[in-house]
């Protein structure tokens, strides 16, 4: 029976989703170095506009990294997937947009093991694609929590601290990459009253 499976790809979707400071992206490498302590191939794919850690990096908030190759669109990531690659991370899957959904599927169906890594609520509390989508057809799907910070209660959201830039939360631009400088993690009580500053 074992042989009759190995004949089949065993590719699948690994999605790791949340709020800002949820510790995603240090999920993410944590399930990179596991990979390739087993001695699989791994990519590990970030945005081009995700700049915070350095180029050719991902990093968590906690410091954790790995190096990482960038690309600018979702059409872009099959491209960077080098033979005997078993498992591909993308991290800041937000800023690929909806078209990811098709690359990830594809991969996925290929045989790769797909770990993605996002925001699955923009700033303004909304679903932001392509993390629902993914999140539906996922074989596996950890949806993490961040701490809020204005009473401790698990936040499930993040809200922006500096004026908007740009009308559309979901808008992918370089004023909206950022840290804590720019960014605090709410419960849904606190998101809601977020309005003035510094609440």
């Amino acid at each position: 029976m074992r042989s009759e499976r190995s004949a089949f790809p065993e590719g699948r979707i690994e999605v790791v989703a949340g709020p800002m400071f949820a510790g995603k992206s240090e999920e993410l490498v944590r399930r990179v170095r596991r990979a390739q302590l087993a001695g699989r191939g791994t990519v590990v794919v970030n945005h081009v506009l995700d700049v915070r850690a350095g180029v050719g990096t991902v990093a968590s908030h906690s410091g954790l990294s790995v190096p990482s190759v960038t690309a600018e669109g979702a059409t872009a990531v099959p491209g960077l997937v080098e033979p005997g690659t078993e498992l591909l991370a993308i991290d800041e899957a937000q800023f690929f947009g909806p078209d990811l959904y098709d690359v990830v599927v594809s991969l996925a169906d290929a045989g790769l093991v797909v770990v993605v890594a996002g925001l699955s609520v923009t700033f303004d509390g909304r679903p932001f694609e392509p993390l629902p989508a993914l999140m539906g057809v996922a074989e596996r799907v950890d949806k993490l929590t961040a701490v809020c910070k204005v009473c401790g209660r698990d936040a499930a959201y993040h809200v922006r601290l500096l004026p908007d830039v740009v009308t559309d939360a979901a808008v992918p631009v370089a004023a909206h990459v950022g840290g804590v400088e720019s960014y605090e993690a709410r419960c849904r009580l606190h998101r809601m009253s977020a309005g003035a500053a510094g609440d």
